[in-house]
């Protein structure tokens, strides 16, 4: 029996050649023996030789390098069960033995590793762009399940042995390795993508040249997720590997880790399947922070670029994570991004969705960032103030009433003074509002007025029952300006959209009613087709060199014409041609 080059291929099973007088004549497998199996259970358990377990279990190893074909559940009951009995008899001796790893060994276990795992996987479930629902949806879990746990659980306490020497796999984990063994993360089955989680994590621990080479793939792989395909399954159990690698950093940070989170992590945030891995995603991005707190205006400021602006249940994830952010900030770092900050919180507060704006509100409740806005609130109040104040009376939630005069609460006990000067700002913009309206509905009534004077107004309202006696107001479209909308008095806010698409129509209802009339003067005067049009000259400044020029070419237009028409005459009339022609000379002569 011998194993041919097993790992220098890992695109197909390794080849095994075994001497076939050893088989059962009825095994579709012709290397694999019911009694040949049971023989080798019964030595490996009792014998004490060395070389002679090691020789069984390299044996054992090779027996397990066979695939089987799943999809059909009644083919080969029997050989799938002394796989399985097989694979399990060698993780217990593993787990129970020491000094049982010789160089021999690891050749085989590498192989049969390759050989099981390395494998296409199925095309996904779930069309591009479907989000996975991890509380809903369920995951589509692999047929060869039974064996691959094994082999995966074998693996994993064959990296984990305490007689485990890199320098011996260093030959057989090589980078083709690490590749195919990442390629497997895209697997739909949750169980696979947690084992394979947890030994790329030994993996990484226990050989330092591969790790930059990790990263690297990782990096590749985040890349074609958030800019080419869109979707991929092993996200999740990425960031956790690399929340605890973030974690064992060392300062100053490289480069490299700076562009992985300004490249990579940051802009994870704006892909459609945010909700499955976000928890890990964000304690990726606050380990950076407590590495180095300089990154938090990069980092805050990327948050705000990637805001989302139609999907509240994401938003609600961004508010979650800024508080986490907030929680580790610096108070210097705090005063570079707090303007910002606070804008965007202001327009959560002024969300119609209760949800986001209660979870906005909820920042009031976390003392922490309560002393970062007392220590800074002369800047923070005149921001947020407007939005406070003016959805404490129209938000339409009860309970986002009370979490804002809380709010307002807390501010006014910060500070008084600073809080009368901000209601006596709120007042006075809004009346500048007021005023600006109503120079709009001003203008718009002058407008109206000249409309009115026209002849064809009053035949136009009576023909398309319109009424002319309405209000300058009801007339007007003054728009849908949000600006104007915190300048309504209370009341008036319900009957807006009323209002709204009353002027709408009446608007375009006047206009279609001029379009008529001009179709109805002409059916009643059409234009006559002898009728000269009548063209309007442009006004030229008065100069006497162009005057003259301007004369001179109309006279010699004039002969021209007259010159045709004399040469039309004498084609009829030849006997006048002499004539003619000396007319035609004396009058050239004269000009």
């Amino acid at each position: 029996m011998w194993l041919s080059d097993a790992c220098s291929d890992y695109n197909s099973p390794p080849r095994i050649m075994m001497d076939l007088d050893d088989a059962e004549p009825s095994s579709p497998l012709p290397w694999i023996g019911v009694q040949e199996t049971n023989e080798l259970a019964r030595v490996f358990a009792e014998t004490s030789d060395v070389h002679e377990r090691e020789e069984l279990f390299c044996r054992k190893i090779r027996q397990c390098s066979v695939i089987f074909d799943f999809t059909d559940p009644l083919s080969d009951i029997q050989y799938k069960e002394i796989k399985k009995n097989a694979l399990q008899e060698m993780l217990d001796f593993l787990t129970n033995n020491r000094n049982v790893l010789t160089e021999a060994v690891y050749a085989e276990m590498f192989a049969m590793v390759a050989a099981n795992l390395f494998r296409t996987l199925p095309p996904s479930t779930n069309p591009i762009g479907a989000e996975f629902d991890p509380e809903e949806d369920e995951p589509t879990l692999e047929a060869s399940w039974p064996h691959l746990q094994l082999v995966y659980q074998l693996f994993l306490r064959f990296l984990e042995a305490g007689d485990f020497q890199p320098n011996l796999a260093k030959k057989y984990l090589d980078h083709l390795f690490i590749s195919k063994l990442l390629d497997l993360f895209d697997s739909e089955d949750p169980r696979e993508r947690d084992l394979l989680k947890t030994i790329l994590h030994r993996i990484y621990g226990k050989f330092l040249m591969l790790r930059a080479f990790i990263r690297k793939q990782i990096n590749h792989a985040f890349y074609r997720f958030i800019y080419e395909t869109g979707r991929y399954n092993g996200v999740g159990e990425l960031l956790e590997i690399l929340g605890s690698i973030i974690n064992g950093f060392a300062l100053p940070l490289k480069e490299e880790h700076k562009t992985f989170l300004s490249k990579v992590l940051l802009p994870l945030h704006k892909v459609q399947s945010l909700s499955v891995f976000h928890p890990c995603l964000a304690y990726c991005v606050v380990q950076f922070l407590e590495k180095d707190s300089t990154l938090t205006q990069q980092v805050v400021k990327g948050l705000l670029k990637f805001w989302p602006r139609t999907d509240s249940t994401k938003e609600i994830m961004f508010l979650n994570e800024l508080e986490e952010i907030l929680d580790v900030i610096e108070p210097a770092e705090f005063q570079k991004i707090m303007i910002p900050l606070f804008q965007q919180l202001g327009r959560c507060i002024s969300c119609s969705h209760f949800q986001v704006a209660e979870r906005a509100l909820f920042y009031w409740n976390n003392d922490y960032i309560h002393t970062l806005m007392r220590d800074n609130a002369q800047i923070i109040l005149p921001i947020i103030f407007p939005s406070l104040y003016r959805n404490s009376k129209r938000h339409w939630n009860k309970t986002i009433h009370g979490l804002i005069y809380n709010a307002l609460k807390l501010f006014m006990e910060m500070n008084q003074k600073l809080f009368d000067d901000c209601f006596k700002q709120y007042k006075i913009t809004e009346s500048m509002k007021k005023e600006k309206k109503k120079e709009r509905v001003a203008a718009w009534t002058k407008i109206h007025r000249k409309a009115s004077c026209n002849p064809a107004f009053a035949q136009l309202a009576k023909d398309f029952g319109l009424d002319v006696g309405l209000s300058t107001e009801d007339w007007i479209y003054c728009g849908s300006d949000n600006d104007l909308s915190g300048s309504w008095d209370d009341g008036e806010q319900g009957d807006s959209n009323e209002r709204g698409r009353k002027e709408k129509d009446t608007v375009s209802g006047v206009t279609e009613a001029f379009k008529q009339n001009l179709r109805l003067e002409e059916q009643k005067n059409p234009r006559r087709s002898d009728r000269p049009l009548i063209r309007r000259k442009s006004e030229l400044p008065h100069d006497e060199t162009t005057a003259r020029m301007i004369e001179d070419h109309r006279k010699a237009e004039h002969d021209l014409d007259t010159n045709l028409a004399l040469g039309q005459a004498s084609h009829h009339h030849p006997k006048s041609t002499s004539s003619h022609t000396e007319n035609s000379i004396t009058s050239n002569d004269l000009t």
